[in-house]
């Protein structure tokens, strides 16, 4: 008996079902970017004025290539598409790049199912600093640059939300890094953030309180090519730079241990994909106000979808979340049009029903 032939022949199996399922997870992702461009170029047409998508097509291609493309025939479209639309379906799907990346690195790093960037406090810290620049009528920035406006609030929001992580940090460095106490840090933290969001909601004022209370349901409202530009950048570097720690997530995901085994430094590593991944969502929280569940769903059904190999699930996370995020704010909008209502809330509605049906259906195997 040839025994070395046939162990040949295994081996040889194993690396064809390996490339095999390399190239399902390739092309699934190449299926998702699909539907997120339809989806996009349908969600630009869509609203209280009805733009075809030739007409969408032509105003995008004729602002990219303008030697190559004419202008749409109406000159409403263009103006539209290019200064309402187009910025606000960028800002969503960034924004659900960064919530569902953070929310799959935050899970893995974490060995949680149930971690996102809400459960660690940053949404709580990020309304906090939000809150206190809307009823005191001036934020950190504000202090020391007048006439900041919409600017001081942002730049408050994303300040104590990566202030949040820092606090974390801290206890960590005192109490070790260790997942319990990660993770019971960040909510007593957010716990601690909301309290001063209900004291400043109590001791505002009507028109204050309004204002707040809309900023923290969540929403496009704020959409620009100023946001878009900030959220991109930032969304885009944190996004590689957790990309290129698949490895290293992959090995935490399978226990402190075995990757202290394979020479990884376990602290640095988790820390160091913590503070990125607050960094990406605070940077779009601090825009967009307080969206939940983009980071728990998307993950949790990439890894339905494609497993838990963080080389694939942190670039389809990326895709989903974006997906997830622009369907829903396309919903909002246009559902009762004109009337807008805060995707917020349709988010947590989503959430609510897919984690019930999970709970339901008995598929919490697929989690970890």
């Amino acid at each position: 008996m040839n025994l070395p032939g046939k162990k040949n022949l295994q081996v040889q199996h194993v690396v064809d079902l390996y490339k095999e399922s390399h190239l399902k997870r390739v092309v699934l992702l190449i299926v998702i970017l699909a539907v997120l461009v339809f989806t996009s170029l349908y969600a630009i047409s869509a609203g209280t004025a009805n733009i075809s998508i030739e007409d969408v097509f032509l105003s995008i291609a004729h602002s990219i290539f303008p030697d190559l493309f004419a202008g749409p025939d109406n000159e409403f479209a263009s103006i539209i598409v290019l200064n309402m639309r187009l910025p606000r379906i960028l800002l969503a799907i960034f924004t659900g790049v960064s919530l569902a990346v953070a929310g799959a690195v935050m899970q893995g790093t974490l060995r949680n199912p149930l971690v996102s960037p809400f459960t660690l406090g940053l949404a709580s810290a990020a309304s906090f600093g939000a809150a206190m620049t809307i009823v005191m009528g001036t934020g950190i920035l504000g202090l020391f640059m007048a006439g900041m406006g919409n600017y001081d609030i942002i730049f408050n929001a994303f300040l104590f939300g990566c202030f949040s992580m820092l606090i974390i940090y801290a206890i960590a460095r005192v109490k070790g890094t260790s997942q319990a106490t990660l993770i019971l840090a960040g909510v007593v933290i957010g716990y601690i953030f909301q309290a001063g969001v209900l004291i400043l909601k109590y001791s505002s004022n009507n028109e204050k309180l309004k204002e707040l209370v809309v900023w923290l349901m969540g929403g496009m409202w704020g959409a620009n090519w100023n946001a878009v530009i900030i959220v991109s950048i930032i969304t885009t570097i944190c996004v590689i730079l957790l990309w290129l720690m698949a490895w290293r997530l992959n090995a935490l995901s399978a226990g402190d241990e075995i990757a202290k085994n394979l020479g990884i430094n376990v602290e640095g590593t988790r820390l160091f994909c913590l503070m990125i991944a607050t960094m990406a969502a605070s940077s779009c929280l601090a825009f967009t106000g307080v969206i939940g569940f983009i980071g728990l769903m998307a993950p949790h059904i990439c890894r339905m979808l494609i497993g838990n190999d963080h080389r694939f699930l942190v670039p389809c996370a990326a895709l989903m979340g974006g997906l997830i995020l622009l369907i829903s704010d396309t919903f909002a909008r246009t559902i009762m049009s004109p009337i807008e209502i805060p995707v917020g809330i349709i988010m947590y509605i989503l959430g609510g029903v897919f984690f019930l049906y999970l709970l339901l259906r008995g598929r919490e195997s697929h989690i970890y």
